[in-house]
């Protein structure tokens, strides 16, 4: 009997772990990161694209003429290099621990910082970024759609943006129901292809059109102050072109991994194939946009062109279907989370019923808050300058700093340190841009009109009147 005691204890405790350790498969097998570990590398590739090549891209040649030729191609090709870089170093650190996974943003900045510090410092950030392009992209879909309703039909009855924010949300009450990455696989190699496909008719039909004759490269301020306010802005919309890192670990976790054939192997080849097609699609479209039209460009490429109609429509239902796929990439992370928190922390039952419930509450709220604030894509410079340059540009070299301890003056030392100095910069730089055009646009309307639907109506990805200064 002295004996059974103790031999009673130890099987009730190694019952209660095997329950746990169950439990928590249980739950890992029904999160949407964790789920299923099947996907491919050409999944990488295209889920990449989606999550980088953003409908920004169109308003590339915009920020092209508030950087002018030299600093502009001088950012726009660092920007590329220094986030490769940085999503190698994530890519690399996904499972730099034997037999552990780092599945998400946060787990890496837990690893790297302590358990609370590294929730701190990455979850705000990635959530800031994610939620604020689910919102930015429930504003280009509905433009988009008005844009292609008001090309093919230009003797229609008006339309109010508000509507087609509705039916571009009416998308996403359906498609947000797939459990995880993978399943939404085909929506984002749709996605991929649009991205390439509209990126190429907006420099084809640029070089179709040709330079215009009274072209202008030189700053359309003409004030030292416009001009210096116009590049820091102009900074943070360069920063929003590469904003995939806060889904590149959630993208990883999706590929199977043995000790033998780590996942950093086809996910790095992925990466390498997105950012060739990232490439081909800003350089060409930055570029020659700004060739072509110089300081008169808008700040949505395709309203410069206007002509042919059809060929506009198609560009503007490509830019449609890329950013159902954006916005589902950019989703996926922030279902995690809530769920996370739903079954894990208050103990909910990992049920259809309750993804049902939270995924359309938060889709009805990305739609509310775009409908309700329809500029707040003015305002992403000023607040996505403290998200998108730290989690894209200098927080993965922290991180690295933080678990290697390379060599003091070396070169990954030196590397690191200069790719924190240029993102620290952005950080702090294009919020600065952001304030000052926010005020700009809070001075030249008023708040009924910011909330009026109609103010977007005519401009996607607007900046609003930056062109006035």
């Amino acid at each position: 009997m002295e004996t059974q005691a103790p031999n009673n204890g130890e099987f009730a405790r190694s019952t209660s772990i095997d329950e746990k350790l169950e439990r928590q498969k249980e739950i890992d097998d029904w999160l949407p990161i964790t789920s299923s570990r099947n996907a491919k590398w050409w999944y990488s590739a295209f889920h990449n694209v989606t999550a980088m090549v953003g409908a920004g891209v169109l308003g590339l040649p915009y920020a092209m003429s508030e950087l002018g030729w030299g600093p502009g191609v001088a950012i726009l090709v660092l920007s590329w290099v220094i986030t490769l870089y940085t999503l190698w170093q994530m890519v690399e650190m996904h499972e730099m621990v034997p037999g552990r996974r780092f599945d998400r943003y946060h787990e890496l900045g837990q690893y790297a910082f302590g358990e609370k510090l590294g929730l701190y410092i990455v979850v705000p950030q990635q959530l800031i970024v994610e939620i604020g392009v689910n919102i930015v992209y429930m504003v280009t879909g509905g433009k988009s759609l008005q844009k292609f309703h008001d090309t093919v039909c230009p003797s229609c009855k008006n339309i109010k943006l508000t509507y087609f924010i509705m039916i571009f949300a009416s998308v996403h009450f359906v498609l947000s129901h797939l459990p995880n990455f993978n399943s939404i696989a085909g929506v984002s190699l749709a996605a991929a292809v649009m991205s390439l496909s509209y990126s190429t008719i907006a420099w084809a039909a640029s070089v179709e059109k040709g330079v215009q004759p009274d072209v202008d490269y030189s700053y359309v301020a003409k004030s030292t102050a416009g001009k210096v306010f116009n590049f820091f802005s102009a900074l943070g919309e360069v920063a929003f072109a590469y904003a995939g890192h806060n889904v590149v670990l959630e993208i990883q976790a999706t590929i199977p991994s043995t000790p033998e054939k780590p996942s950093k192997g086809p996910m790095w080849k992925g990466v390498v194939v997105a950012y060739i097609v990232v490439a081909l699609c800003y350089f060409p479209v930055t570029l020659i946009g700004y060739w072509m039209f110089g300081n008169s460009v808008k700040d949505n490429i395709l309203i410069s062109l206007n002509k042919p109609s059809w060929l506009i429509a198609t560009a503007n239902m490509f830019v449609v279907i890329h950013v159902i796929g954006s916005y589902q990439i950019y989703a996926m992370p922030v279902f995690d989370m809530i769920e996370t928190v739903l079954v894990k922390k208050l103990n909910f039952k990992p049920t259809r019923t309750l993804r049902f419930i939270t995924r359309n509450i938060y889709v009805a709220l990305t739609m509310f808050i775009a409908i309700t604030f329809p500029f707040f894509s003015g305002l992403l410079s000023f607040f996505g300058g403290f998200a998108f340059a730290p989690t894209s540009y200098f927080l993965p070299c922290i991180i690295w700093l933080t678990i290697y301890k390379p060599k003091r003056f070396g070169l990954s030392w030196w590397t690191n340190w200069i790719c924190i100095v240029f993102g620290l910069c952005l950080m702090i730089l294009s919020p600065i841009g952001g304030l000052r055009t926010i005020i700009i646009q809070a001075k030249t309307s008023s708040f009924t009109r910011k909330l009026s639907p109609t103010l977007t109506g005519n401009r996607m990805l607007q900046y609003a009147n930056k062109r006035d200064v």
